[in-house]
This record gives C-alpha cells, structure tokens and sequence, in this order.
C-alpha cells in the first residue's frame, strides 16, 4: 500500500475539486437554458441525450484533478529544471480550465453559438498543449487526460453542427 502525506491528500482533494467547481459555475448558466433555449434549437439526430452528459463530464473533471495532482506530485522535491517544467504543465493546464470555463456562459448563458465554437476550438489547443506538457512530467497524467481530448473533440464537432443548424 503507498502511503500519502496530509499535505498529497489535501493536494489531490484540492486537484480533484477545482475543475468540478469550475463546472459549477458554468453550470448556473447551463441548468435554465437546457429545458428552454437548448430544447428549441435545431440538434442533429446524433447529439447524446442530456442524462449522459452530467456522468461524462464528472469522470473526466475527477480524472483531469487526478492527472494534475500527478503532475504537482511529480515536481515536487525534484531539481529546478523539473521544477519548471511542472509549473509551465500546471499554467498550461490552468488556461485549459479557464477555457473550458467560460464555453457554458457563452453557449447557454449567452446564446452565441459562434462564439462558443471558437472557445472550444481553442480548448482543444489547449487540451493538446496539456497532454503534451504532462505527458513530459508523468507519461500515465497525460495519458489519463486522452478521454477528455475524446469527448471535446466530439463536442466541438457538435457545436459546428449546431451553429451551422441554426445560422
């Protein structure tokens, strides 16, 4: 059994929570336009149904906390150069999560299909960017991050799809 420090254990809870409470906010905008704007808008037949987003979205911000930890967890202790490489991994991933952030406001909250699609396609980038960076730190931290670029991959195809739907 691998033991963990209070000090890991209190960084992984911190890891874990912030991207669910980054969706949490997003979730504000989300929750009132589902039943009402969402509904009305033009979907294609292919867009998955409302009950398996919230599943989705939960296994892959606990797994995207788990996977920043690792990375934390991997610099610490370490020489400075590796060090760095931690710290530009963690900004990295930092500007993802803001990205990923602001998409529910401007898709549900301000209606701007457009605009939304931009933001995801620069997630995307980002997520890249991500893997790439953690991959470099802690191989299984990139890698667990790979469903994650799966499904924003998919939901980017599905904005378009959207967007174009509803022009």
């Amino acid at each position: 059994m691998v033991r963990m420090s209070s000090r890991d254990a209190m960084a992984l809870v911190f890891s874990v929570m912030l991207p669910i409470v980054a969706v949490a906010l997003g979730a504000i905008f989300t929750t009132g336009a589902i039943p009402t704007w969402y509904a009305d808008i033009v979907k294609p037949e292919w867009h998955p149904p409302s009950w398996l987003i919230g599943p989705v979205w939960t296994f892959l911000y606990i797994t995207m906390g788990f996977s920043a930890w690792l990375v934390w967890r991997s610099g610490r202790g370490q020489a400075v150069a590796v060090e760095h490489h931690v710290r530009t991994a963690l900004l990295v991933y930092a500007a993802q999560l803001g990205a990923n952030a602001v998409w529910s406001p401007i898709f549900f909250g301000a209606q701007r299909i457009d605009l939304a699609l931009a933001v995801i396609a620069v997630l995307l980038v980002l997520i890249v960017a991500t893997i790439r960076r953690f991959y470099q730190v802690n191989r299984l931290a990139g890698l667990l991050l790979v469903p994650y670029l799966a499904w924003v991959s998919f939901a980017t195809v599905l904005n378009a799809t959207i967007w174009q739907l509803n022009r």
